[in-house]
Parts: structure tokens; sequence; C-alpha cells
């Protein structure tokens, strides 16, 4: 007869393995929870209806910024933490004295963030370059009856230049 010798359970390897995964899975767990508890997605919106309506409001404000022969060149200074825009146009439009800018990030839009320009000299506005997460953003500048969109990427590691022109013609 041979005589086996009992080993503590702690020294078996499948007991760890068993061990093993429903742990991995409460780590994993409190990880998601931990994630979605402090940070706001913002993804689903509840008049997502009412939205949908609205694209041709949205439409309008495009096709008034191209009536009004409206072009942005912006500038990111980024050392500066400064946003310089000069608002070009090509009719008798009189220039806001101020202009809104937003940010909207594209998937997540407890980060977007507005900011109002004051108009400086001529077609100048100047404002403070927002701390932004990385991603990508959407710019929209706004005033009266128009708005100008580009697209940016951040963080931007040195002075970059846009030109921003209406979405339609």
């Amino acid at each position: 007869m041979t005589d086996t010798v009992k080993r503590p359970w702690y020294q078996e390897p499948y007991v760890w393995l068993i061990i093993l995964f429903p742990s991995l899975a409460v780590v994993g767990g409190m990880i998601t929870i931990t994630l979605a508890v402090k940070s706001y997605d913002g993804l689903v919106v509840d008049d997502y209806y009412k939205q949908g309506l609205q694209i041709n409001q949205k439409l309008d404000r495009d096709h008034a910024a191209a009536r009004h022969g409206l072009k942005a060149f912006m500038t990111f200074h980024v050392s500066d933490e400064v946003i310089a825009i000069d608002l070009d146009k090509s009719t008798d439009y009189e220039l806001p004295n101020s202009l809104n800018m937003t940010f909207y990030h594209h998937t997540r839009s407890g980060f977007d963030t507005t900011l109002t320009f004051e108009k400086m000299e001529g077609s100048i506005y100047r404002g403070r370059l927002p701390d932004l997460v990385a991603g990508e953003w959407t710019v929209e500048l706004s005033a009266d009856d128009w708005r100008l969109m580009s697209s940016v990427k951040m963080p931007m590691p040195m002075t970059r230049e846009f030109l921003v022109e209406p979405a339609y013609q």
C-alpha cells in the first residue's frame, strides 16, 4: 500500500485557480463601480426626439454664417493659454461685441465647456484657453443667429492655427 501525504489546502494549485477567477470578478466590479461613480459620460439624452426636430434650426445657423460671409481664423497659443480669433466677413454684417465658443467633447458631454470672447479691436477676439482633457473636440463659434464649427484634437503641443468656414455654403 502506498501512503499519500496530504498537503494543506493552501498548497494545492487547483484551489488557488478556483479562488482566482471569482476574486478577479470582484476586483473588476469594484473598478467598474468606481469609474461609473467618478465620471459622467452623459451619452443618453432624455429628449432625443426634440433634438432631432431641432436639426433644421441648427442648419439655419450654418446658412446664416454663409449668408454673412463669415470665416474665423483661430489661433491657439498653448504656452500662453490664449485663443485669438480673427473674424472675417464679406458682407456689411456688423460683427458682434462678444462671441461664444463652446467646446464639445466627442464622447463625454460632461466635459463640455462654453466661453465668452470679447471684441478687442477691429475683428479680433481674445480669450483664455480652457484646460481640456485629451481627445477629439468640436469647437463651435456662435453669436446672434449664426455659428461656425470645427474639430480639434487636444492636447496641442504648440501654437496652432485653424481656418473655420461655414459648414454649408
